[in-house]
């Protein structure tokens, strides 16, 4: 059996600091929540933070940005638009990736533990690094890819049915939350693309539109960036849009079969 480790530094060390509800608040509830800052040289460690939740939104980010207005400024995450559109507060949440945005605070039973997402290099507290997912979404070229000339003063047009082809592929935000919870993408990242990556590329693989079809479907042929897939399922799991990359991948995997036969 393979056993890991993780590196020395990066282990969870010593008891992290605790900060109290204030006085007379009567509806409480705990936030462990990870943090890391490389410029200590310390170990993560996890903090805990008690909030009133009388005066809290009722979103796990409401708690956050109590957090850091009211407890501790130097809390460190990201987030943007607050409507589980941007995809800028994606973490995991009581061993779940997904939202805080869109996490109901009362839908987490007993003391909430939120760390950044698994599998992606921290660069302080629940901010993960996506250098490497933002390339690999880049190297699918995800945009409209044609040869022949554009109709003059006119869009490339397409049928109701054909647009109907892309509903559950476009509304990807690429939170990652689908791809760190693959255990396949933890192991191979370097080389598998991941639901998220390979769900964006079969967007532009059912595209009606797109002239690209088999360059698109040559540069994913390969034991690892796309074959690593073993269906497990936990992206569809994770996804906070209901989206399904796993069936995604599958229809790509037919596309390469059919082109075969």
């Amino acid at each position: 059996m393979a056993e890991f480790t993780l590196p020395k530094n990066s282990k969870i060390k010593g008891k992290g600091r605790d900060h109290k509800a204030p006085a007379g608040a009567t509806r409480v509830k705990k936030f462990k929540v990870y943090r890391y800052d490389p410029d200590t040289g310390e170990n993560p460690r996890y903090d805990t933070f008690e909030v009133d939740l009388d005066s809290c939104g009722p979103m796990v980010l409401d708690a956050l940005i109590k957090i850091k207005s009211e407890q501790d400024p130097t809390l460190t995450f990201r987030r943007s638009c607050r409507e589980g559109i941007c995809g800028s507060c994606s973490m995991n949440m009581d061993g779940r990736n997904g939202l805080a945005c869109t996490t109901a605070i009362e839908d987490v039973k007993g003391e909430v533990r939120i760390t950044p997402l698994p599998h992606m290099d921290v660069i302080k507290d629940l901010v993960p690094d996506f250098t490497h997912f933002y390339a690999q979404y880049a190297s699918i070229q995800p945009w409209l890819k044609t040869v022949s000339p554009e109709p003059s003063g006119k869009e490339r047009l397409q049928s109701p049915e054909d647009r109907a082809k892309l509903d559950g592929l476009y509304e990807c935000i690429l939170c990652a939350c689908c791809s760190t919870s693959c255990p396949s993408y933890w192991w191979n990242s370097d080389k598998f693309l991941g639901p998220a990556i390979l769900l964006q590329a079969y967007r532009w693989l059912a595209d009606s539109r797109d002239e690209m079809t088999g360059e698109r479907l040559d540069e994913l042929e390969d034991p690892f960036r796309l074959y690593r897939c073993h269906t497990i399922m936990n992206c569809a799991n994770a996804c906070p849009k209901g989206l399904n990359p796993a069936k995604a991948i599958a229809e790509t995997k037919k596309m390469l079969v059919e082109r075969a036969v």
